[in-house]
């Protein structure tokens, strides 16, 4: 291994003032274990409320390894992830969460794989006892369903934390597209990839900043980034109901003009217009979160600002 090689730690945070000083000391014991290469770990501050970027400068004060990024305002999991990327001069790239649930620790053997010519190695979640069943069910599903959904295969029960090669991360900077979902961007790259399997701790401290509308939200971008069966499925739906529409209006004309057993009744009329309108309302919903991602990207607005840089000689 050469000992010159760069390895890049990027950790997005937002308001972890009880987990982070713990993080950066388990971050930077791997670090020091791993004798063949040099460091720089980069956290990503978005916007936190708490004190945890005065925790990191305080610890930036005593080792040049450690760098961080303050971004102006919360802009979000992935764009932080991005900015990360973005400062990043590493040789790879090990994406982390500051919660400790992802364990730094794998990063030897991600390394290690890295080495033997990967150019992306991503965790694998094989437990998740400390998830509540909810998170469990719906994570389950989720990632099942956007594998169905999408065109291009991503890996099931997996998040952000992986190692990534510096041609990839490079790729990812040049890709302008501001609504990002950076597993799928990865994965939509081709490269070459493997999984370690790992189980999934629980938070060291505070709570998750994943609200059930920023899962649905992050769920719903995910799948309208790198699909487009939703919109067929609405074309299907449309076709469908369309065609019973039809057959039912000739079963409706023959009872009237050809038998004696027409009945009046508003059931059945109210029923079917229900369906129809919940049909019509789905896919008015499927086309407007595709038109809302055009809008964004239409504005061509930066996907962060910085207000704030601490170790960078630029």
């Amino acid at each position: 291994m050469n000992q010159s090689k760069l390895i890049s730690w990027v950790v997005p945070c937002f308001n972890e003032h009880q987990v982070i000083s713990e993080t950066i000391t388990r971050v930077l014991n791997v670090s020091k274990s791993l004798k063949n290469y040099s460091w720089e770990v980069i956290f990503v501050d978005d916007g936190s409320s708490d004190n945890t970027k005065d925790i990191i400068k305080a610890f930036a004060q005593d080792n040049e390894a450690i760098k961080l990024i303050s971004l102006s305002r919360n802009f979000g999991h992935q764009n932080a992830v991005q900015a990360g990327l973005d400062a990043s001069r590493g040789s790879a790239v090990i994406i982390i969460d500051a919660d400790l649930q992802d364990p730094p620790e794998l990063a030897s053997s991600m390394l290690e794989y890295w080495e033997n010519g990967y150019k992306v190695v991503y965790g694998r979640r094989i437990d998740r006892a400390s998830e509540t069943i909810f998170k469990k069910i719906t994570a389950l599903l989720y990632y099942r369903i956007l594998n169905f959904l999408s065109e291009i295969p991503i890996p099931l029960d997996t998040g952000d934390f992986r190692l990534i090669d510096q041609e990839l991360v490079l790729t990812l900077k040049a890709m302008p597209e501001k609504g990002r979902f950076l597993r799928g961007l990865i994965s939509w790259s081709g490269y070459k990839q493997i999984g370690i399997p790992y189980r999934r701790d629980k938070r060291h401290g505070g709570v998750s900043k994943y609200s059930l509308k920023k899962m649905v939200l992050f769920a719903i971008s995910g799948i309208t980034s790198f699909s487009r069966r939703p919109l067929r499925l609405a074309t299907i739906f449309g076709s469908i109901c369309g065609l019973i529409s039809f057959l039912l209006a000739l079963w409706v004309i023959y009872i009237r003009l050809f038998t004696n057993s027409w009945v009046q009744g508003w059931a059945g009329l109210a029923i079917g217009i229900l369906f129809l309108s919940a049909i019509q309302l789905l896919c008015l919903g499927i086309l407007g979160e595709y038109i809302g991602r055009i809008y964004e990207e239409s504005k061509s607005r930066p996907m962060y600002l910085i207000d704030d840089k601490v170790g960078f000689d630029h």
